[in-house]
This record gives C-alpha cells, sequence and structure tokens, in this order.
C-alpha cells in the first residue's frame, strides 16, 4: 500500500502537468507584492452548485438555527478573542458576517497570559444557538466554569452575556411547544433535564441519564423536535468519526439510536500530518491513509429550508487548516435523516446542487439567486477605525498597548515582555484558509527597540515565527522552527530612508508545507529556512493560525511594530481547482496508472486513455461523449456506450477531491464511477473516494 506522502506527491506531480489556473506554491516567491489580494475562497461556483467546505477556514461545533427567511451559525472559537462569531444567510452557502456574541471574554489570569497560564485549546466551544420569542440565545462551555449564555433580540448586538449555575458539556437546548425548555448534555452517557424559567439551572429532579455508554451516542448533541418527535444527532469516534442520532416520542424517553447517519464522508481526503507528542521535543507522524474514518464529517445538525427541504451540516478535520464546515442534501428513510442521497445514504457528494430556499413562482419573474459574498475581507491596509472582523486576538488583549490610531493607516503594536511567541500577548490572528494559500506582512521597522522581535507566525503547535529582531548589533530577519527548536538568521541592512521589511509564508494545506520568504522592497522575496511541517494537533484545538506579533525578549517593554498591511493570497479561491471542460475533448486516466478510460468498437474498457468530448448538462454535470456514443449508466450499475440523445443515465456530477482528482458521480444512482484495477470491471458502484485512493475512483483529466 503507497504511503500517505507518495500519494500526495503523485497527486501533486499529476495536477502541475495539467492545472491551468495559477502558477505554483513556490513560484510566489517571486510574486512582487502589487496590491491588496481580494480573491477568497467561496463555495458557490456560480453554475447553481455549491463545493464543500462551505468556508476553507476552521468553524468547528456549528449550530445553526433558522428565523423566517434567514439562516444564523456559530461555532466553536476557543481561546481566540471576540468570539461566537455570528453569520446570517439566506441559502445555506453564501454567508455574512453579523456579529460576534463574546467581544471579549476575562474569566482570569490565565484568559490574559499572565502568571505563566494559558487557556489555549480552552475557552467558548461547542455552542448552541436557538431563537425563541423574539430573543437570539447562544449557550456554550467555558473551561472550569458554568455554561455561559449570551442573549439579544437583533443578531448584529448588542449581546448580554450571563453564566449558569452548572457547566453542562457539549449540551442542546430545546425550547418545546408547552412553554417548558429542555437541555441535553454530556458524552455516550448522555443526559436530559429540564430548565428553570429564567434558564440559570436544571429543574430539581429532572435529571435523567437516558443513554448508556454502549448504546452509541457521543457528545457535541443537536436536539430537535420534528413532527411531534424529539430527535437527538451526535458526533462520536467511538469506531471511528460517525454521526449517530436517537429519536423519541418524549424528551425523556425512551430512546431508539440509529448507530450512524453518516459514516467515513471525508471527500477522499487522507488523515494528515498528527502530533503524538505536544511537548518538546515535538514528534510529529504521518497520517494512515487506511483510515477511512480519521477525517469523517461528525458534529452537526440538520435544518429546514422555507421550501421543505432538509439540509445537514457537519463538520471534519480537514487536517492542519482546521475542522471545516461541510453541507449535505438530507435524504429521510424509515423516520431517520440521513446524510447523502437516495441510494448512497450516510455519504455526501462534494459538490451539489445549492439548497432550495424558496419555492419557484408558477407564473411571473422568478426569486433571483443568492448573491455571491463571503463573511470576511481577509486582506488589510488597517485604513478602518476599527479591526476587520476576520481578526482575533490570541487571549484577551491589552488595550493601550495595540493602536490603529496612533499611527492612521497602521496596525500598531506595542513590545510587551514574554519568553518565546507562544507566551506573547496582543497576537493578532486569522484563521489560516486553504487550500493554499500566501499572507504577506508589510513592516516599518522604525519603532523597534533591542529585545524587540516582531514579524508574522504561523499559531499552532508546534509553531513557526518569521520576524525581525533588534539587537544592538542590528537588525536581522529571523525564523524560528519550533518543532525543529532550531533558528535562523540572516543580518538586514535597510538602505537608507527605508524603514520597511516584507514577510511571507508560502502555506499548502494539502501537502501541509510552509515556506518562508522576505523581501527589503516588496519585490524580490529571499528565501529562508527549511520547510515547515503543519499539523493538526489538539492541544490548541485549532488549525493553523496566521498571526502579527511583536513581544521583547529582554524582560521590558519595547518598542512599536507597525504593519502596514497583510496580503493574504489564495491561487485556488473555487470549489473546482480546474473549471470543467465544457465543449473540448479530454482523457481520462486512472489515478496512479497509465490505464483509463477506453473507448473503442462500440464497447467501454479499461486501456490506453481514448478522448472524450465534454457535453454541459447545467449545474455542473457533464455528458461524455466518444465518437457518436455516450458514457451510459446502466439500470445494474454496468457502464457502457450508447447512441441516443444524452439524459440522466449519461449525466455525471463533475465533482474534485480536496486534493484536485476528478471523481464523477451518476445522476441515475448517486453512485461513482470506478475502474476495478483487478478485474478492470467498469461500473457504478462506489459510494465515493477512499482516503488511500485506491479504489479506481479517481481520474486525472487532460486536454
Amino acid at each position: 500500500m503507497p504511503t500517505l506522502l507518495s500519494l500526495r506527491l503523485a497527486a501533486a506531480l499529476a495536477l502541475s502537468s495539467t492545472l491551468l489556473a495559477a502558477p505554483a506554491m513556490a513560484q510566489h516567491e517571486a510574486r512582487p507584492v502589487q496590491g491588496l489580494s481580494t480573491k477568497t475562497w467561496t463555495p458557490d461556483n456560480g453554475n447553481g452548485t455549491f463545493t464543500n467546505p462551505l468556508f476553507y477556514d476552521e468553524f468547528s461545533d456549528p449550530d445553526m438555527i433558522r428565523v423566517g427567511d434567514y439562516f444564523y451559525l456559530t461555532g466553536t472559537t476557543m481561546h481566540a478573542m471576540p468570539g461566537l462569531p455570528v453569520l446570517r444567510s439566506k441559502d445555506l452557502v453564501n454567508w455574512e458576517f453579523m456579529s460576534y456574541a463574546s467581544p471579549k471574554l476575562d474569566l482570569g489570569p490565565q484568559f490574559r497570559l499572565e502568571d505563566g497560564k494559558t487557556i489555549y485549546g480552552q475557552g467558548i466551544w461547542a455552542p448552541s444557538f436557538r431563537f425563541h420569542d423574539g430573543t437570539f440565545y447562544i449557550f456554550t462551555n467555558i473551561n472550569k466554569r458554568g455554561t455561559q449564555v449570551f442573549t439579544a433580540t437583533d443578531p448584529k448586538g448588542p449581546w448580554t452575556h450571563r453564566e449558569m449555575k452548572r457547566s453542562l458539556h457539549d449540551l442542546s437546548v430545546l425550547f418545546d411547544d408547552d412553554g417548558k425548555v429542555y437541555v441535553v448534555w454530556d458524552h455516550q452517557e448522555m443526559k436530559m433535564a429540564q430548565l428553570n424559567a429564567d434558564l440559570t439551572d436544571v429543574v430539581p429532579g429532572t435529571e435523567k441519564v437516558i443513554f448508556a455508554k454502549d448504546q452509541g451516542m457521543g457528545e457535541g448533541a443537536h436536539l430537535l423536535k420534528i413532527d411531534g418527535k424529539y430527535y437527538i444527532l451526535s458526533a462520536n469516534y467511538a469506531g471511528g468519526f460517525r454521526m449517530p442520532a436517537a429519536r423519541a416520542d418524549h424528551p425523556f424517553g425512551p430512546w431508539e439510536v440509529n448507530w450512524s447517519i453518516s459514516t467515513n464522508e471525508g471527500f477522499g481526503l487522507a488523515q494528515g500530518n498528527r502530533l503524538k507528542k505536544n511537548t518538546p521535543p515535538f514528534e510529529v507522524a504521518a497520517g494512515d491513509p487506511k483510515r477511512h474514518d480519521a477525517t469523517a464529517i461528525h458534529q452537526g445538525g440538520i435544518i429546514l429550508t422555507p421550501a421543505g427541504e432538509w439540509w445537514g451540516y457537519s463538520m471534519m478535520d480537514y487536517n492542519s487548516v482546521g475542522r471545516l464546515l461541510s453541507l449535505s442534501p438530507v435524504t429521510w428513510k424509515d423516520g431517520w435523516p440521513y446524510f447523502g442521497l437516495p441510494g448512497n445514504l450516510g455519504r455526501n457528494p462534494r459538490t451539489w446542487v445549492k439548497p432550495k430556499t424558496v419555492e419557484p413562482k408558477t407564473a411571473g419573474p422568478q426569486p433571483a439567486a443568492e448573491e455571491i459574498r463571503v463573511p470576511f475581507e481577509r486582506s488589510d491596509d488597517f485604513s478602518g477605525a476599527a479591526l476587520k472582523p476576520v481578526w482575533q486576538w490570541n487571549h484577551v488583549p491589552v488595550d493601550g498597548k495595540w493602536s490603529l490610531a496612533e499611527r492612521p493607516g497602521y496596525l500598531r503594536l506595542h513590545a510587551l515582555p514574554a519568553k518565546s511567541f507562544w507566551e506573547a500577548k496582543n497576537s493578532l490572528t486569522q484563521r489560516a484558509i486553504g487550500p493554499k494559500s500566501s499572507p504577506t506582512v508589510a513592516l516599518d521597522v522604525t519603532g523597534l527597540k533591542e529585545g524587540d522581535v516582531a514579524g508574522l507566525a504561523l499559531l499552532n503547535l508546534p509553531y513557526a515565527t518569521l520576524g525581525v529582531e533588534k539587537t544592538a548589533g542590528g537588525l536581522s530577519i529571523a525564523l524560528f522552527d519550533q518543532a525543529r527548536n532550531a533558528a535562523k538568521r540572516v543580518p538586514v541592512k535597510l538602505d537608507a530612508g527605508a524603514a520597511r521589511v516584507w514577510l511571507r509564508a508560502d502555506a499548502d494545506f494539502l501537502t501541509e508545507k510552509a515556506r518562508f520568504s522576505y523581501s527589503v522592497d516588496g519585490r524580490h522575496f529571499v528565501p529562508l529556512g527549511d520547510e515547515f511541517t503543519m499539523v493538526f494537533q489538539l492541544v490548541t484545538f485549532q488549525g493553523v493560525r496566521y498571526a502579527l506579533f511583536n513581544y521583547n525578549t529582554a524582560g521590558t517593554e519595547g518598542g512599536v511594530a507597525d504593519f502596514d498591511s497583510i496580503d493574504v493570497y489564495q491561487p485556488y479561491p473555487h470549489g473546482l481547482m480546474r473549471a470543467i471542460p465544457v465543449g473540448k475533448s479530454i482523457t481520462l486516466t486512472s489515478f496512479g496508472a497509465k490505464t483509463g478510460l477506453h473507448a473503442g468498437g462500440g464497447r467501454l474498457s479499461s486501456g490506453a486513455p481514448s478522448r472524450f468530448a465534454v457535453q454541459d448538462m447545467k449545474l455542473g454535470r457533464v455528458a461524455l461523449r466518444a465518437g457518436r456514443q455516450y458514457l451510459t449508466v446502466n439500470a445494474d450499475g454496468a457502464v457502457s456506450l450508447a447512441d441516443g440523445v444524452p439524459g440522466e443515465a449519461q449525466s455525471f456530477q463533475w465533482i474534485e477531491t480536496p486534493t484536485g482528482e476528478l471523481v464523477l458521480m451518476s445522476i441515475a444512482n448517486n453512485r461513482f464511477l470506478r475502474v476495478d484495477a483487478a478485474s478492470r470491471r467498469i461500473a457504478v458502484d462506489s459510494p465515493g473516494p477512499l482516503t488511500e485512493s485506491g479504489d479506481g475512483t479517481r481520474f486525472i483529466w487532460a486536454r
């Protein structure tokens, strides 16, 4: 069995010869700074379809509600502040930022990085979002504190904040039709109780264990009432990531459990690097491509659109970029809401038709499609009066030690004493975005004092920093790789009158490697140091974050670092890395092989790849024609060539895996085209691509 690294290298080599969209990340070092990049990931393909994830940056532990025609969403933010972002959408695909429910959470020295204490991997997590009687509610966990409750009458805020009398782990709240309020919480051995009228505690005598540990339920509960029945959706890692569900006629049961309504759906993304030892010297282990469940979607829920469609939302571990949010059509069967489509329940197409949120009119002008929008602008010239919503502080910021006004047009960070970047206060962060991105920082170093180090970091564990150090001997560009405990310094002398240094990180979240470079003129970038290996770990419980920092290593307050801008360049901001070659002729070669789909003598076989004309079937679907015949799915799932006008049996959803290979899902049975490597049989019988890439579903297409 090939290793994960060999598979990724093979994929990269195959794609490098065919990708037409953007230059390879390694070439970005030569890319000069020419204004701020505005293109950023959108799941909306502009043709009536979307491609998961909804955001290619971390959005974990999601919870969603619908109020009227709008959907509202929030999720975990851990130690980052402000926390609990509230987003709004009309179509579940295009989202806009509303507010942060928790502008600042200061509950002790550990929240402020004081006395050697931190809240890395703690803070705000697993929120429950609800709306009742004109009020929005967010119930959320805080480590070693009671459950926090945030309320507002407008999703834009202001939000009020109070604390419950006890902590309810991974809770979900339900405002029932009879005026009672129920809460479910805990891991595997879940508990149910009624909340009191002021939502400060459970009603005495109502707490009950509703599941035994061996019944298959997990944590991250989502409690719903649908057509008079109560449902709990949860996430369980016992036996691999999956989504169990339960239903009952009464909140206190008896409950019936469905072991999984979604299993092993990771869109073919293999497990990436994991941290085996989270203290120095660090141990990083390569992922296991045989682990089909390691990146599978799990924690999430379901929601009903105004047009009557059910959709599922859930997070999956997307390796070092963090936990990302995905959207799935829901199919009800035997009273259970399965993620996926008929004939392929429990699996989820990465690309599919956008949700129907408004019933079409029978006559007259039809409702306009929702405008393509994204919740955050990532590049920033710091010209505004306030920080853009994309920014979050690492722990509680120190007011008065950062400013957008002291030098207008710049973010000024005052250097506070710290032993390392990990302990540095006032580090300003934003979530890294995939599949590849390059943040470039323009830094004015005039105000640095001896002992200061300021620059750009990849905040993670291990972390990496690329900074400018000021010593008695002058300025140096310094790269520190915490995983290797290795530093590399290059003395730098600026020209007379020059004050700026540009710092860049080229981050590839498919290979999980980052390269660093710097420039003294904004045009010519010089590589520095070795590749940095990025990992996913559960110490910070976050993916990689881009951070701007300034701290002083001499144990005193230092000078100031003035950040003029950050440019976040993304070469692949759309769901498809390569546009569908409609109207073109292509070959389809099986991934990792020299053979592919061969058409000859009116028969389809596995052999030397033949050319197929790509015909547009709308909604991101294609028909593939060889001569006058079309690739056709028969009733038994076998695939052949047939004459005639293309229809459903000839239509395939064009889908890319996260690493860019092509998979084709038949519209006839919602299964994927597969070439069996041993028998060379061609059929539409696969539920979806496997993580180790050896199941015959992946193709490399070339013109």
